[in-house]
């Protein structure tokens, strides 16, 4: 019997946003860890004492990359859990203040369900300030709905990690800080592939996105902000029951070692994503969207006329490429993205591609090769080829 999967293409994954294939230095650190540091790191023997020495430098080596004190810098369970974290325990500490939670229309759900849910606790509402068709919040807008009577607390992404669109996230910061009130930033599509100002009050990070085990998430706060960490009780509140010190230590070794080569990567990536910018805009009724420029320099989404999401995932597989759809953090479900929706631009027909560092260009030119046949015959599928 001749084996056919010899001659097989190999498969090509660019669906690397929210989880990249583990750095080498990732796995490296992780193992290691495994060793020295699988101990419970609150307890007082040598070995507990290890493990606590591990978390502690992982808390340091990320806190040097973002520019804070180590004190500063909280490991939780996962982004979604800083996320929700951050945001309930800095509107809970300034209660007094008010209830409102603002928010730019297209933040991650997982940061507007959490001001929904601060907001409605505390009597305020959640205040949503639109974008424009590159999904760029209007940051005039944004500093009044900020400076207005009763906000508790702001939250701005650093950048879309759906269309790659970086926010002004200084001029809102500074209007914020004017008004006493903390911004919250989500750099979890940026921290590791794009410089993150300090401009922030509060940050969450991925290290899923940068290359790290999931398991871990990231939450910086400055000193000056109040916080009422949510949940019961708990030796440490923001991670109950305590993190992976694997893990811990897998993420900050990452960290350093994709910062260590940010520009270069930013340079070669950025080419690529020009490429598929340029190549996809040929196929006909296609819409590429996000800021061209200004931009994350590994995300590119694009969406097409007459063609169904699922299917075109389907196929795109069926070749041996992986790509994402919808949003980032609905994609499971193939609902239409809220940020697209709120950008006014197509919904339908979405493909997201997030290169990670071992992409190549081969594995750009075989998803240039793929794609237009796949959209063509998704068309077919549905009666609408050659329209």
């Amino acid at each position: 019997m001749t084996d056919t999967t010899r001659d097989a293409p190999a498969r090509v994954h660019l669906d690397n946003g929210g989880r990249a294939p583990w750095h080498p230095l990732a796995r490296q650190a992780f193992l290691q860890a495994v060793d020295d540091g699988w101990a419970d790191p609150r307890r007082l023997h040598a070995e507990g004492r290890r493990a606590a020495a591990l978390l502690d430098g992982a808390r340091e080596a990320v806190a040097a990359v973002l520019g804070a004190r180590t004190e500063e810098v909280r490991l939780t369970h996962s982004h979604t859990t800083a996320l929700h974290a951050g945001v309930l325990a800095a509107a809970t500490g300034r209660r007094r203040a008010g209830g409102d939670v603002v928010v730019s229309a297209v933040e991650r759900a997982a940061v507007l369900h959490a001001a929904e849910q601060a907001a409605a606790t505390h009597g305020g509402r959640r205040v949503d300030v639109a974008v424009d068709r590159l999904g760029r919040v209007d940051a005039a807008a944004m500093s009044d709905a900020v400076a207005a009577p009763g906000v508790a607390l702001a939250a701005l992404q650093h950048a879309n990690g759906e269309v790659g669109t970086l926010q002004p996230v200084e001029e809102v910061h500074a209007a914020a800080r004017a008004a006493g009130v903390p911004l919250l930033v989500d750099a979890g599509a940026s921290l590791g592939h794009a410089e993150v100002s300090p401009a922030w009050d509060l940050l969450a990070a991925d290290p899923a996105d940068w290359g790290a085990p999931a398991g871990v998430g990231v939450l910086a706060a400055r000193g000056r902000v109040r916080l009422v960490p949510p949940g019961p009780e708990d030796p440490d509140p923001w991670a109950p029951g305590g993190v992976s010190v694997p893990a811990a230590l897998a993420a900050a070794v990452a960290l350093q070692a994709v910062t260590a080569d940010r520009q270069a990567e930013d340079a070669r990536r950025r080419a690529l994503v020009d490429r598929v910018r340029a190549a996809v805009a040929a196929i006909p009724d296609v819409e590429v969207v996000g800021d061209p420029r200004d931009r994350l320099p590994h995300v590119v989404t694009f969406s097409f006329l007459y063609v169904d999401g699922e299917a075109l995932l389907t196929e795109l597989d069926r070749a041996g490429i992986a790509v994402g759809s919808g949003s980032a953090c609905t994609a499971s479900t193939l609902e239409p993205s809220h940020v697209l929706a709120a950008m006014g631009v197509l919904t339908h027909g979405n493909v997201r591609v997030a290169l990670d560092r071992s992409t190549t260009e081969h594995d750009v030119d075989r998803l240039l090769e793929v794609l237009p046949g796949a959209v063509e015959r998704v068309r077919e599928m549905l009666g609408v080829g050659g329209l």
